[in-house]
């Protein structure tokens, strides 16, 4: 294939050794298809980033870290890479580990490796289990700067959090499901991806208390364990919705709203309330669609950039920032202030 980029920078970049790289860049076989495909994949990554790779300053690589489902974490990479050349004049090299499900002790592997072939940081969503963060705080023995996003590990030596306050969106969920909902009868369905990230636990816990102060006798109904996966997602909502005809609204703190919809068109139910998290593209075409009431959504090209610069800091190329570390705004999205770059390009 044609391309710009040394063998050693493409091994680096991949976390392979040059003569593995080489063995796949000439076609001379004995490379496992995975392997070919990380080299493959560490080029497209260099291509999208080689205007970054030209500015002059220090280098550093970055391992961005997560489990999630893919409209997250595209919108996540996508958010990233719009933020390296404001970066300049440091330079930042990203390489990418996601997956949308699977057992803590293949994270826990990844983590591992990254440790052991060397990193300057690593931007993390993962699930609060022990397990994870032993492995962050083996990344921090080494010297590797831990930041997590969007759910946290506290008890891990990570340098620190970025992301939105979760119990405070969970209560400013509560909150306009409340002043739509008014006193009109109604059960809520709250769903929830998994149970083990600290994040959605959170933002349940503030939706509930704020429930419970403002609408002690409406009744919330909880599904979780979907991974936030559509697929899996609608079978749950549906079983939910055959067992409760009293449904009539929805806190998604998990994702897989398309699936959740589905399960009402099915069942011919209306949904009066939905209350949703982030815009990525399915979020976005469901709220100008007029499924989706309102998106608790963050700037995440606005996280990124700050987990990058916190690394920096880690790193010692940035003076130590003595401020309060203060969460994300919280932006209430309707289909009337999406922002600009949305509404313009349309994109679903």
């Amino acid at each position: 294939m044609g391309h710009p980029f040394p063998v050693r920078e493409i091994a680096r970049q991949a976390g392979l050794s040059e003569a593995t790289v080489d063995r796949v860049l000439n076609g001379r076989g004995g490379v496992r298809e995975s392997t070919a495909q990380e080299v493959h994949r560490a080029i497209a990554d260099l291509d999208r980033q080689r205007t970054q790779v030209r500015l002059v300053g220090r280098t550093f690589m970055i391992d961005i870290v997560m489990q999630a489902p893919e409209r997250f974490t595209t919108a996540v990479r996508a958010a990233l890479e719009a933020e390296l050349p404001s970066l300049h004049p440091a330079v930042l090299r990203s390489r990418f580990h996601f997956r949308e499900r699977g057992p803590v002790g293949e994270l826990v592997g990844i983590l591992d490796r990254i440790a052991r072939r060397g990193s300057q940081g690593v931007i993390l969503k993962a699930p609060d289990v022990p397990e994870v963060a032993a492995a962050v705080d083996r990344l921090v023995a080494v010297g590797i700067s831990v930041v997590t996003l969007v759910t946290d590990l506290p008890a891990s030596g990570r340098l620190a959090y970025v992301g939105i306050d979760n119990r405070a969106a969970g209560a400013t969920a509560a909150y306009l499901l409340g002043q739509w909902l008014g006193d009109r009868p109604g059960h809520v369905l709250t769903t929830v991806s998994r149970g083990f990230f600290r994040g959605e636990e959170e933002r349940e816990m503030g939706f509930r208390a704020a429930i419970r102060a403002q609408h002690p006798v409406r009744r919330l109904v909880e599904v979780t364990d979907s991974d936030g996966l559509d697929v899996t997602q609608y079978d749950l909502v549906l079983a939910a919705l055959r067992d409760d005809p009293g449904i009539k609204a929805v806190y998604s703190i998990g994702g897989g709203n398309v699936a959740t919809l589905d399960a009402f068109d099915a069942l011919k139910r209306s949904c009066e309330v939905f209350i949703a998290h982030d815009l990525d593209h399915d979020n976005a075409w469901l709220l100008r669609a007029g499924r989706l009431s309102a998106v608790l959504h963050h700037d995440l090209r606005q996280d990124m950039r700050r987990a990058c610069r916190v690394i920096m800091r880690g790193q010692g190329a940035l003076p130590a920032d003595t401020a309060p570390a203060l969460p994300s705004p919280i932006q209430v999205v309707t289909p009337y202030n999406m922002p600009p770059e949305l509404v313009v390009s349309g994109n679903a």
